[in-house]
């Protein structure tokens, strides 16, 4: 395996993210920024944060396949939310619970980083998500 996730003992639990990567690959996978957009353009749950989660976390699954990769390669996850506040986590987990075996994302995440920003690019992107995967 190339990427091997954990969290060791002694770190905040529970955790929906493993805190730790170990990547021992040559190839860096890096999926830029993914939208709830479909390949047109069109937009996927406008105003719902759980249905753009999903659908950005879709998105980020196909830029990986692309690249030979999946979600098992991931070293790293970054998420960017519009107008965060903490009482948004259930709506943000549902996307990523819904979406999990579908994609082939295995609970807990990677590490991951969940960042608020005021805004994204357009005013209807509730979420961004960034991967980082290591090949062998």
């Amino acid at each position: 395996m190339t990427v091997q996730h954990f969290t060791p003992k002694g770190m905040l639990q529970p955790t929906p993210y493993h805190h730790v990567a170990v990547g021992t690959g040559t190839t860096h996978v890096h999926v830029s920024g993914q939208i709830a957009r479909q390949a047109d353009g069109t937009g996927v749950a406008p105003g719902d944060l759980t249905g753009q989660v999903a659908q950005a976390l879709r998105n980020t699954a196909i830029g990986l396949h692309g690249a030979g990769a999946s979600f098992a390669d991931v070293l790293r996850l970054t998420f960017y939310v519009t107008r965060w506040s903490p009482e948004k986590i259930g709506a943000f987990m549902a996307g990523v619970e819904t979406v999990a075996d579908e994609i082939g994302l295995l609970l807990p995440m990677p590490p991951a980083s969940l960042i608020g920003v005021d805004h994204l690019f357009e005013p209807d992107v509730l979420v961004e998500v960034e991967a980082t995967a290591l090949l062998g």
